[in-house]
């Protein structure tokens, strides 16, 4: 048997070994947990006490933008660096390095937009024991103890905030092995020099580099964030269990409840109680583990209580494996304000295209051209409107990425060409592990070019996937990413065209026969190892992807892209999914706080595989995924390749018509999803959000979901054979219209609802507007020049506001032309008025206003239009006293200009 032979047999069993483990769900023996990973074992074991750090106040020096004073280990006498700055936005950034390392450690690149602002920090008060520094205003004050080091943030004489507190702090330094004298108990710990995992070995050519510090957050109960994880919205206290692992991870069929690392990491946590909302930004991209303590402790400030009752605390504890410690700590107060201080550090959600807000249909795979035609053709004939049509690995020749199977995909440009007739699109995967053969392009200009990961010795990693033999491309070099996004220009993809859109998965980076199934910590991204960098892989290949899209269309056209593996920031580059997930009830249920808990820390396009990516759902799940899908920002249905096919008309015309009916009302709220991207864009704000976000102060919020916006409030049914579900309708003097029956109800109250196969329990905010295209169509982009029917839901004083945004749908001329119509909608004083939010741009639209429903109105006798030119004319009305909704039938006015409605 020849070498490639062995290399393919071996393959093939590494291949049936991954299909063996989908079919048993997620094997975790795979996986590590903290007391199998040495850092996090041997930082874990370290108790909460007396801190052995000291801030040596002598060495403090105080500039215009930040504060620098030296910690000295008092075990070992290693001095660290301690670093605070005062940033602009009310937050307050905290670093600590080694104070003379024997080479740099690693500090994370390109997440930030910029290099944060900071505004003066002066000096209140100091003695031999604490500095007293202000934060802006007589009230807001850092306080810096120096034995032990501490710090404690106060807002007038309650503490906010503490860092190092229970003495957690520990910042391993970088060493020679054999050239400094170390400790015993450092000398006679496992896994500081190498480590095994299973048969992997990870060196350690600087022996141990882990950091840790811990957080108290007195008077706060509810901590949420740090993605992603299976688990419920609320982060749950791991005393007694395993952290919250932070490290991107190729998991198949992944359990619920279950704190261990998923596809992507987002270091960000936010607490919330009903006073204020903070937040902890933990900027470091090597494994890290998160302790979450909750209980009921006294307030302390430098040894004395001040006060004799106890209060809730939280304590939260960042263990990562190397790196600096930097983190950004964001005050609020509210959670607006909280979302605002983050985005500002790594943007906002990308503005995406909205026919992307639209249906997708994808498997592992559609088989050839003439099943995607076929497909195509079924949504058609069985009307439900699509936009997106999606290609797995399959469609590729042999796993080569940016490139087509000639036998099933001979002609993909005339495929392509089919779709766009009908105003439709296709996604393509490309992953980033390039198989190794000398006869593919892209291989062989990554190897020409050094742009490969390099293993410990220097050659070119290579590893199991997919393709078998594969080489993974360094993302983290500027000049791969450059040469990757040229890949994407019309000349070098072969058969793409401008409704070609990209799917990056794998990009953890999985590695079959790797450790953990990813790359081995001691592989080389230039000077760094990849233990520094893991978590930024996914990060580093969604951008470089989303570039190549830009720069194709010249710059012109928003890119789409749909990523697994993500860090903070991804939010800039497009979308995510929760992955492989299954078709059981438990998954449908967690979709949502997965979903919550991204948007919360700023990844507001999230979605779940409807359906279940493995297992087969039943007709029931199946009809209830959908349902609760098309509330949720992405969109998409997908399946294993070894599943039944299911298309939605292949359930019995029953099911088929839950289904159309699910569909068609994402898409008439296709404006309103719009709306709310266009304002996370804008403002960092999470398109679909917990109660509590909008409702701060309501102790019963923060146990419920969901709003989509701020004005849509939705309660999804997740549990088979249910016949009713409760809802809790948030805010004392609210009002709220259920969307399908227009009946109205009171906030404050758990609402019991009663429900059947075709329920979706959707409720609208009153004192809200919101534009909907009733005329679905096909696709999204046959709805372009619709008209908008307008839902005007009345608050109890009986007035209303909202919003409409228009442009073209695709392209960046909102942004660099000032192409789009901004409008408020408003009802007061019996009259509904359109005004410009944004009277310096413009842009021309043919949609118009073709109804308006006023929910909890009163019959006028008579309702007219004052149109932009000053003339009035009568407008038709009906009146429902059963339902208090009042019609307004076609205005006729155009959706882009001044006018008003009065009842008269």
């Amino acid at each position: 048997m020849t070498r490639g032979n062995v290399e393919m047999c071996l393959y093939r069993v590494l291949v049936l070994s991954v299909f063996l483990s989908i079919t048993q769900a997620v094997d975790r023996s795979n996986f590590k947990t903290c007391d199998q990973s040495a850092f996090c074992s041997r930082q874990r074991a370290m108790k909460p006490g007396q801190s052995s750090y000291t801030a040596l106040l002598e060495t403090l020096e105080l500039s215009d933008s930040h504060l620098t004073v030296q910690l000295l280990n008092n075990n070992n006498k290693v001095l660290l660096l301690l670093e605070l700055y005062r940033l602009q936005g009310n937050m307050t950034r905290v670093k600590i390095n080694e104070l003379k390392p024997i080479k740099p450690r690693y500090e994370v690149p390109d997440v930030l937009i910029t290099d944060p602002p900071t505004e003066l920090m002066s000096v209140l008060a100091q003695d031999e024991h604490r500095v007293v520094l202000s934060l802006g205003g007589e009230d807001w004050r850092l306080i810096l103890s120096a034995q032990p080091f501490r710090l404690d943030i106060m807002e007038g004489p309650q503490v906010l905030l503490s860092l190092n507190s229970r003495g957690l702090l520990a910042f391993e330094q970088l060493r020679i092995q054999g050239e400094e004298e170390e400790a015993e108990e450092e000398v006679d710990q496992p896994g500081m020099w190498e480590e095994t995992f299973k048969t992997h070995a990870d060196t350690k050519p600087n022996g141990p580099s882990s950091i840790s510090l811990d957080f108290s957050l007195p008077g706060v109960e509810h901590v949420y964030g740090i993605p992603e994880h299976a688990d419920g919205l609320k982060l749950k206290n791991t005393d007694g269990g395993d952290p919250y692992r932070l490290y991107n991870l190729d998991v198949f069929q992944y359990e619920l409840f279950n704190p261990m690392a998923l596809y992507g990491a987002v270091p960000v946590l936010l607490s919330h109680n009903t006073h204020r909302t903070m937040g902890l930004f933990w900027l470091n991209a090597a494994e890290t583990w998160v302790d979450v303590s909750s209980g009921q402790v006294g307030v302390c400030v430098t040894g004395s209580h001040t006060g004799s009752s106890e209060v809730p605390q939280t304590d939260v504890r960042w263990i990562s494996e190397s790196g600096i410690i930097d983190v950004f700590i964001m005050l609020g107060p509210r959670p607006n304000d909280v979302f605002t201080q983050y985005s500002s550090l790594t943007g906002t959600q990308a503005f995406p295209p909205l026919s992307s807000l639209a249906y997708h249909q994808c498997r592992w795979n559609y088989n050839d051209q003439e099943d995607v035609s076929a497909v195509d053709q079924g949504f058609d004939e069985h009307d439900i409107p699509y936009d997106f049509i999606w290609l797995d690995i399959e469609h590729t020749d042999g796993k080569r990425y940016f490139t087509w199977d000639n036998n099933k995909f001979p002609q993909p440009k005339d495929m392509l060409q089919g779709l766009l007739d009908k105003r439709r699109k296709m996604v393509t995967i490309v992953d980033p592990h390039i198989k190794v053969d000398s006869s593919y392009k892209i291989h062989t200009e990554i190897r020409s070019r050094g742009y490969y990961i390099k293993n410990k010795d220097g050659g070119d990693y290579e590893g199991w996937c997919w393709p078998g033999n594969a080489g993974y491309p360094d993302f983290t070099n500027p000049e791969m990413r450059k040469w990757w996004a040229s890949m994407f220009a019309y000349d070098q993809y072969e058969g793409s065209m401008e409704n070609l859109y990209t799917w990056n998965d794998m990009n953890e980076p999985s590695v079959f026969n790797g450790p953990e199934v990813t790359m081995h910590k001691d592989a080389l991204h230039g000077p760094w190892e990849h233990r520094d960098i893991h978590n930024l892989y996914g990060f580093y290949v969604q951008m470089a992807t989303a570039e190549g899209q830009i720069q194709r269309s010249g710059g012109l056209e928003r890119p789409f892209v749909l990523t697994r593996a993500f860090f903070a920031g991804s939010q800039r580059y497009g979308a995510v999914w929760t992955g492989d997930n299954a078709a059981e009830w438990g998954h449908l249920k967690m979709s949502i706080p997965m979903c919550l808990s991204l948007g919360l820390v700023g990844i507001s396009f999230c979605g779940a595989d409807v359906g279940g990516f493995f297992k087969t759902p039943s007709a029931e799940l199946l009809v209830r995924w959908y349902q609760a899908g098309a509330y949720q920002p992405f969109f998409r249905a997908h399946a294993h390749l070894d599943t039944p096919r299911r298309e939605p008309w292949l359930f019995g015309p029953d099911n088929t018509a839950l289904i159309r009916e699910a569909v068609r009302q994402r898409y008439t709220l296709l404006p309103y999803w719009y709306l709310q991207f266009y304002h996370a864009q804008r403002t960092g704000q999470p398109v679909m959000r917990p109660l509590w976000v909008e409702y701060p102060e309501d102790i019963t919020g923060m146990y419920f979901l969901t709003f989509d916006g701020r004005d849509l409030l939705v309660h999804p049914v997740t549990d088979e054979r249910s016949s009713g579900v409760t809802a809790y309708l948030p805010g004392n003097g609210e009002v709220w219209y259920d969307v399908h029956t227009f009946q109205r109800h009171d906030g404050a109250q758990n609402l019991s609802i009663p429900v059947t196969m075709s329920s979706i329990p959707v409720f609208q905010r009153g004192g809200s507007i919101i534009c909907r295209k009733n005329r679905v169509r096909r696709s999204s982009s046959c709805m372009e020049n619709d008209p908008y029917t307008l839902y005007v839901a009345l608050d109890s004083q009986g007035n209303a506001e909202g919003e409409i945004y228009i442009d073209d749908g695709h392209t960046f001329k909102h942004k660099t032309d000032k192409q789009f119509i901004h409008r408020r909608l408003s009802f007061t004083a019996n009259s509904l008025s359109s005004s410009d939010l944004s009277p310096d741009s413009q842009f021309p639209t043919a949609s118009w206003v073709e109804q308006v429903n006023i929910l909890g109105a009163q019959k006028p006798d008579a309702v007219t239009l004052t149109a932009t030119d000053g003339g009035e004319s009568s407008v038709e009305f009906e009146f429902d006293p059963d339902t208090a909704v009042l019609t307004l039938r076609k205005p006729g006015v155009n959706a882009g200009v001044n006018w008003t409605l009065h009842l008269r």
